[in-house]
């Protein structure tokens, strides 16, 4: 080979070899390793020492805090990733992670909410339904938003029986295109979650993404708990009842859609772990990570990319 490639491979070793010295000195790295090996053992562990000297890595199991795992994903982890996050720590928790408490399951609280709208009758006959009152609470259930809603054709038929609507909330009621650009504001990036979710949406003229939608009267972990048929088509007042052992929807006085929204995220937190679980084994599979791929070259982990700041200065 040329002298010229054979000396700059030869400074690219030397770099290698002080770098693992200065890593040996600091007792980071074992001296029997062997970093230009492709054993598996070498390069991750290098890497995660690196990562952890850099501070990048995360927390070993062992020394993690309960609440650890809500701080393992970034604020825009999209929803397949926290269903995956659900399912590893689920597999970790009769495991090395066994003092992440199932409370730890719960994450990113934040970024879930429960809607409810109540419809009053428009158009010929008033079989139209146009939203007249939103309602959307947190995950702990406290309302976040609560208003009722003009509707953009003339109110044939309040449906008060049903919807609690009357003539008198609509004189402080907010028109239609306001109402929905407050609503979605609210609903964005966010898990929904809600009963017959489809027809809250569509009172928004509204499409949420699926993979963000929880659906509480399609859920057949819900269902089996309830010991209901799958394909039963079953109402919030009947879930509620079964496994809340609450009563909602009742008197003459229409639906609190807040008291709805509350019932609906009651609900999904009843069955979260599983719900998620299951959602979980349902992705497609993740391709495998280069970092703990045993075929990588376990040399790269000493590449500058790798090399923390203040490491590489008492190197050199």
């Amino acid at each position: 080979s040329p002298p010229g490639r054979s000396k700059k491979k030869s400074r690219k070793h030397q770099r290698f070899m002080a770098r693992r010295a200065v890593l040996e000195q600091k007792g980071l790295l074992s001296p029997h390793g062997r970093l230009g090996s492709q054993t598996p053992e070498a390069g991750p562990e290098a890497h995660a020492t690196l990562a952890e000297a850099n501070g990048t890595a995360a927390p070993r199991c062992d020394k993690v805090p309960k609440r650890i795992a809500s701080s393992s994903l970034s604020p825009s982890a999209s929803p397949d990733s926290i269903a995956r996050h659900h399912s590893v720590l689920l597999s970790q928790g009769k495991g090395s992670c066994s003092r992440v408490q199932m409370s730890s399951l719960v994450l990113r609280p934040g970024k879930y909410v429960a809607i409810d709208c109540e419809m009053v009758g428009t158009g010929p006959q008033g079989k139209l339904s146009e939203l007249a009152r939103c309602s959307v609470v947190n995950y702990e259930g406290d309302v976040i938003y609560d208003k009722y809603v003009l509707p953009e054709l003339p109110i044939v038929d309040y449906r008060t029986r049903w919807s609690g609507i009357t003539k008198q909330h609509m004189k402080n009621a907010i028109p239609f295109k306001a109402a929905q650009a407050e609503i979605l504001k609210i609903l964005k990036d966010k898990i929904v979650v809600g009963h017959a979710i489809h027809n809250d949406f569509q009172a928004l003229k509204y499409f949420h993404p699926k993979d963000r939608t929880r659906d509480t009267s399609q859920s057949p972990v819900l269902k089996k708990r309830a010991r209901l048929p799958i394909r039963a088509n079953v109402s919030l007042k009947n879930l509620a009842r079964h496994l809340l052992h609450k009563k909602i929807q009742v008197g003459c006085k229409g639906h609190s859609s807040v008291e709805d929204a509350q019932t609906a995220m009651e609900l999904y937190r009843l069955v979260e772990v599983q719900w998620e679980k299951e959602l979980a084994h349902s992705l497609p599979p993740r391709p495998p990570s280069p970092v703990t791929d045993p075929a990588a070259d376990s040399s790269q982990y000493l590449d500058d990319q790798y090399w923390p700041t203040d490491l590489m200065a008492s190197s050199l």
